[in-house]
This record gives structure tokens, C-alpha cells and sequence, in this order.
């Protein structure tokens, strides 16, 4: 995905404001070996990029007043507390030789089909919609597909499970990480207790 930029001059909550105004955003580049860079773009469409999935967790190509600036992520960004603006976004360079830690969101299939739901009774809760893995720029999937297909009733389902696109690894810490699990509901517990 492409973003274009141009170089910030102006910094401050008065320059920023009127930035705003203006209808642009202010934002900075971080990261590498390059200095940080204060640039501005353009409100409207990164605050459509941003509510597209993929841009959350893809690579962007980055371009500073026409030129390639490189690879990016889209590290963090701040949005007005009712109204439909976005103030700030943070972008950090990426080098394609080196792992980034990220969040990627996650896709449930076959849910509908699982034996905790059709035969079970149970409710599939999904305790994470996203999980941070560590991978090269280059590996970065979209999204994680998590099969529910297979899902049996009273189980857990935790990230040491899931299947995993070539290069992608989940860090030690995030290794069992509970996903999802199948909870009985009050009807399939009444439902058991009547068949006893």
C-alpha cells in the first residue's frame, strides 16, 4: 500500500492545529539509522486507509515529497474522542533484513461446523481477535486463519495450536496464549442434565 507525505516544516499545537484545519495530519517517521522525520499527509485518505484491515498490519510504501522514503509500518496513531478525525500517526522504518514484532488480527473459520457447537451446545467465545508474532517484513502475512472446524466442547484453543504462514513465529511469551474456547451454555447444560 502506498502513503504519500510531504515534509512538515512547522511543529507545535499551533502549527499542528492548523495542519488540522488545513485538512492534513501530522505525523513522523521513525527508526533505522535515519533521523526522525516530521511530515503531514493528507486527512482524507489515510482516515479511510485506516479503517481498512490490512492497513494495520501490511507494509507501506512510504513517499516524502515525491521520493521513496522506503518501507514502513504503521506503529501507532491517535483519533479526536468524537469526531471523525484523525490528529496524529506514527510510522517506524523497517529494514527487510531485520524481524519486527507486530499485531496481526485473526480470521475464525468453521466455527458453525465445530462438534462443540453442533452436537455440544456450546458457545465459541474468542478471547483475542489479534496476536503479536515476529517475522521479516518481507513474511508479514495479512492475517492469521484460525480453523474452528475441529473445535470440541469444554476446549481451549491457545496459540501453540494455530498454523502459522512460513516465517512467521509466535514470541516465547505469547506461545500459550489462550485463542478461543467452547462454554457451555445454559441450554446445553440443561439439556445434559436432562439426559442424565
Amino acid at each position: 500500500m502506498k502513503v504519500e507525505a510531504v515534509t512538515r516544516t512547522l511543529q507545535g499545537t499551533g502549527a499542528s492545529r492548523r495542519l488540522r484545519r488545513a485538512g492534513k495530519v501530522p505525523a513522523i517517521v521513525y527508526g533505522g539509522t535515519a533521523a526522525p522525520v516530521s511530515i503531514e499527509l493528507d486527512h482524507n485518505s489515510i482516515f479511510h486507509a485506516l479503517r481498512k484491515e490490512a492497513f494495520h498490519s501490511s507494509i507501506l510504501d512510504l513517499s516524502i515529497d515525491g521520493v521513496s522514503a522506503g518501507p514502513v509500518l504503521l506503529r501507532d496513531f491517535q483519533v479526536h474522542p468524537y469526531k471523525q478525525l484523525v490528529l496524529h500517526v506514527d510510522l517506524q522504518r523497517v529494514s527487510a533484513t531485520e524481524k519486527i514484532h507486530i499485531k496481526v488480527p485473526l480470521h475464525f473459520v468453521g466455527g458453525e461446523e465445530s462438534p462443540a457447537v453442533k452436537l455440544g451446545h456450546n458457545v465459541i467465545s474468542h478471547l483475542v481477535t489479534e496476536l503479536e508474532v515476529l517475522c521479516l517484513p518481507g513474511n508479514l502475512p495479512e492475517f492469521i486463519s484460525v480453523d474452528l472446524s475441529t473445535l470440541e466442547a469444554g476446549v481451549t484453543l491457545h496459540a501453540s495450536h494455530l498454523v502459522l504462514p512460513e516465517g512467521v513465529e509466535i514470541p516465547a511469551a505469547g506461545i500459550e496464549a489462550a485463542i478461543v474456547s467452547a462454554v457451555a451454555t445454559a441450554k446445553g447444560a440443561s439439556d445434559e442434565a436432562a439426559a442424565e
